[in-house]
């Protein structure tokens, strides 16, 4: 009998991630730091043709675009003349399970029921569970979603549980737990036990799937309006959005489209401390994960992470959990689409950037999800008083993440903050090289960087000399 230990079960990562997947990801490594990310995407994922044929035998993609004319037309009443950009908003509720990740899952799964495994195990609190577990039950797979779910007190999240109960409605075994590191050691001992597939978020198959909801939007805008879109504004969170979608824009021929990420502002809680776990009100892209899977991506469940936002990102954008229960109420009065808060956290962004923009531009919010029980506004913010939380109308600039919740009065009080993206690629450099204790890298691993980091030569020497690494 294996040692099932915390210790024993992190030492077979390796290999309980390789039995699982069937990717070895070492093929893929060169140099000191580097990896082939293009080649690791070609033989693990499919064309764009074959993935589309995936996602419609279960019920996924070609979902509608909408444009917001009448939330325009308020952003156009605040903002200066000639500005006000047109917003457009693309409707992931449409898919089988009611967000985008059905994208995702849909990859995943056909791609275990081609291998012949019998089932499949994600390890996620938000949307994407529901999404594995819609998608293996069209399949004919078995399905277990791991959760992280309560803190010591045995407390849950509204929307946590909202979650659970879906992807029980679709007939998964949820294993429910506490915040902590036991959700990473019980995911390997369930893969080890099972011998199911690992639906993991950050695979080639998962991104790859994702990569047609740019590919859409690219050309759904054309279509209408004769040209791509001037920017897509995307959730940002473990990073798999953001850079499917942004995949999905370059191969439909977007490659002048701005691509923004946008997160909830919960700087100052720890997404790993008991203590502050329950002091968000929502758990769906926000900076808690953000900027972590920005600046360290391969801290997923795989050896390699494809979700590299900064390969992609334009610029990054944060608003408050305030801005988005006033933009959720919005949406559902002005627009008659009741939305939960991951697509709304890009809409509050996408409201603020289009006030910057001009008329004539065209600016897409790239998903909305699924509504229900606990991701409606009242459940979560009682939920936040409940632990302490000040909620009140004002300006959103007083918002302070664990300590109150500030809901705008009106839509010229939503304001971004902007995340310095010179800093974010330092510290993603720093992570990759001095964190690591690598202080000489070779050419490759330059031109590596460079991809990773969406720079220039010079502009990647630049950093690796503030950091006292050296070319080989």
């Amino acid at each position: 009998m294996s040692d099932l230990s915390y210790k024993a079960i992190m030492e077979r990562k390796n290999e309980i991630m390789k039995n699982a997947l069937g990717i070895d990801y070492e093929v893929y490594e060169y140099g000191k730091i580097a990896f082939d990310y293009e080649r690791m995407m070609k033989e693990n994922s499919y064309p764009m043709e074959k993935i589309q044929e995936i996602q419609r035998e279960t019920k996924v993609g070609n979902t509608p675009l909408f444009e917001l004319e009448n939330i325009t037309n308020l952003v156009r009443k605040y903002a200066p003349k000639g500005k006000g950009a047109r917003i457009f908003i693309k409707d992931e509720a449409a898919n089988a399970s009611g967000s985008f990740k059905a994208r995702r899952a849909a990859i995943s799964v056909y791609e275990a029921q081609k291998r012949g495994y019998k089932g499949v195990i994600a390890a996620t609190s938000g949307n994407y569970g529901a999404a594995v577990a819609s998608q293996a039950a069209m399949r004919g797979l078995k399905c277990i979603v791991v959760q992280e779910v309560y803190d010591s007190r045995k407390v849950g999240q509204p929307e946590i549980l909202e979650k659970a109960r879906k992807c029980e409605a679709y007939g998964a075994e949820v294993v429910q737990l506490t915040v902590g590191p036991e959700l990473f050691y019980m995911f390997l001992r369930l893969l080890e036990e099972t011998g199911f597939f690992n639906a993991s978020l950050y695979t080639p198959f998962g991104i790859g799937g994702v990569e047609t909801l740019g590919y859409e939007i690219a050309n759904q805008v054309y279509e209408r309006e004769g040209k791509y879109p001037d920017a897509v504004v995307v959730t940002n969170a473990g990073g798999g959005n953001l850079t499917g979608t942004a995949r999905g824009l370059l191969k439909a021929g977007a490659k002048d489209t701005k691509v923004i990420g946008a997160s909830v502002d919960l700087s100052g809680l720890h997404m790993a401390s008991d203590k502050d776990f329950n002091r968000k009100s929502f758990t769906t892209g926000h900076t808690g994960f953000g900027v972590p899977f920005t600046t360290m991506p391969d801290r997923s469940d795989v050896p390699r992470n494809v979700a590299r936002v900064l390969r992609y990102m334009d610029r990054y954008v944060t608003i408050t959990q305030g801005d988005v229960f006033y933009v959720t109420e919005l949406l559902a009065q002005l627009e008659g689409l009741e939305r939960g808060p991951a697509g709304n956290t890009s809409l509050a962004a996408a409201i603020a950037l289009a006030a910057e923009m001009d008329q004539d531009e065209i600016i897409v919010v790239q998903e909305t999800e699924y509504t229900g029980a606990g991701k409606h506004p009242m459940p979560q913010l009682t939920f936040a008083k409940s632990n302490g939380i000040e909620i009140r109308r004002g300006d959103s600039k007083e918002n302070i993440p664990g300590k109150n919740i500030v809901i705008p009065n009106r839509i010229d009080q939503i304001y971004l903050q902007d995340l310095d993206m010179m800093k974010l690629r330092t510290d993603y450099v720093r992570n990759i090289t001095v964190r690591k204790d690598i202080y000489e890298i070779t050419e490759e691993d330059l031109l590596f960087l460079c991809g990773e980091v969406k720079l220039n030569k010079s502009e990647v020497m630049n950093i690796l000399d503030s950091l006292n690494v050296k070319i080989s």
